[in-house]
């Protein structure tokens, strides 16, 4: 059986490697100070313990890398696909030197993440853009800590504890971090200023690079309580039904659908969609028949694209862009008026329903003396799998020849009446 999209697509690489992240940080915390100093042999050689204690803690480093690296693979960036890359074979290599029964599993995982996350190469195809704010917070955070470094090195003489470059940039990062364990401090006036001068910088670079990064969050929770989606949750969606508009028979197709799959929105009134966020669903505010409001919801890797507002007319439009910008994916439409299903597949809709006509037809059969029109909609209804909708599409095929039974009968009585 081959394999579905959600287990080997770009969802599943983002979840994959946040779950090595997660495992690769509860391994590495995990194994400090496991087995202390004491050396082990693998694969035949021995390793000396202190080795064992670097993979553990750098490989809690490496996890908090990962997960900043799913993050990423969220926003479909090819430089986070290709530091996941780089990473997966570190994670699993500090999993073997770690030598313990913790790291078997992350090793495994490490592996499959890696196949996983290799073959979808195009699904992640962003270029990386920073703006001028995000450049210029982490040049200036860069710099600061690079002027402490060099600054406390430079000046060694001036302050206890200080020998080495190490030595130098642990000060400048515990000062800038306002941790202060007080272990380094400066012995005369010059290494108090340059220590009030570090404190300075480095703080103020924090404080910076913090603004900027919560700053896309506050956004975020902005574009929900408006009913609008951010670029990352756009980013992530794949194998996902695209509703186009919103209309009567909108509300029912929604209920239907969003416990069998994930459903995208694409309305242009900012109420409706906030309305319809707060209810749960995922919605777009932006025009339905536009081709960049499309491309945005990802029409392109959608298993299928609803069009079932009260207007034949812009149902066709959005529906003639969907099969322009996917030939393959299967679109759905309903038509108001019946005269225009025609146009509709015409546009390019696969299937195209008339429950307007459809309902009246029922209707005024049941009227007319006509029996199991009730029985039909809820072997419809209630029809799962292959073989009841074979069934049901069976009682259909016999409802319709027994409609023309009877309208042949009515037709001859009447003949013979004359």
């Amino acid at each position: 059986m081959a394999l579905s999209r959600d287990w080997i697509g770009a969802r599943a690489s983002v979840v994959l490697t946040f779950f090595v992240g997660v495992l690769a940080v509860v391994t590495g915390i995990a194994n400090i100070g496991v087995g202390g100093t004491a050396d082990f042999q693998l694969f035949g050689v021995v390793v000396s313990g202190v080795v064992r204690q670097i993979t553990a803690f750098t490989g809690t480093l490496t996890g908090f890398l990962l997960l900043v690296s799913a993050f990423g693979l969220r926003r479909r960036l090819r430089a986070a696909w290709y530091a996941t890359l780089f990473l997966f074979p570190i994670t699993a290599a500090q999993g073997v030197l770690q030598s313990s029964e913790l790291s078997l599993p992350l090793v495994a995982l490490s592996v499959l993440a890696l196949l996983v996350v290799g073959v979808n190469v195009r699904a992640f195809d962003r270029e990386l853009s920073l703006s001028t704010t995000q450049i210029a917070s982490l040049a200036a955070l860069a710099g600061a800590q690079g002027y402490g470094t060099v600054g406390a090195y430079a000046l060694q003489e001036e302050f206890n504890g200080v020998s080495t470059l190490l030595d130098a940039f642990y000060f400048s990062l515990v000062t800038g971090s306002t941790v202060g364990y007080g272990d380094i401090t400066p012995r005369s006036a010059v290494g108090e200023l340059f220590a009030l001068s570090v404190l300075l910088v480095t703080v103020s670079s924090f404080a910076v690079v913090l603004g900027v990064v919560f700053t896309p969050l506050i956004e975020a929770q902005f574009s929900k309580a408006l009913g609008r989606m951010t670029e990352e949750q756009l980013d992530v969606l794949e194998n996902h039904v695209l509703v186009l508009g919103f209309g009567d028979l909108t509300e029912p197709i929604l209920e239907e659908l969003s416990s069998k799959a994930d459903v995208l929105v694409v309305v242009p009134d900012e109420e409706r969609a906030r309305r319809l966020s707060d209810r749960g669903y995922t919605v777009l505010t932006d025009d339905p028949s536009d081709e960049e409001a499309q491309q945005r919801g990802k029409v392109e890797v959608a298993q299928a694209v609803v069009a079932a507002t009260n207007n034949d007319a812009e149902d066709a439009l959005a529906i003639l862009t969907a099969r322009q910008l996917n030939p393959e994916v299967t679109i759905v439409a309903a038509a108001t008026q019946r005269e225009n299903v025609n146009k509709l597949k015409r546009a390019g809709a696969d299937t195209v329903i008339s429950p307007a006509t459809l309902g009246a037809h029922f209707l005024a059969e049941s009227a007319l003396g006509g029996h199991g029109a009730e029985a039909l909609e809820e072997r419809l209804l209630g029809a799962e799998g292959d073989e009841d909708l074979e069934a049901a599409a069976a009682a259909v095929s016999e409802a319709a020849d027994g409609d023309d039974e009877n309208g042949s009968e009515r037709s001859g009585d009447a003949d013979s009446d004359h």
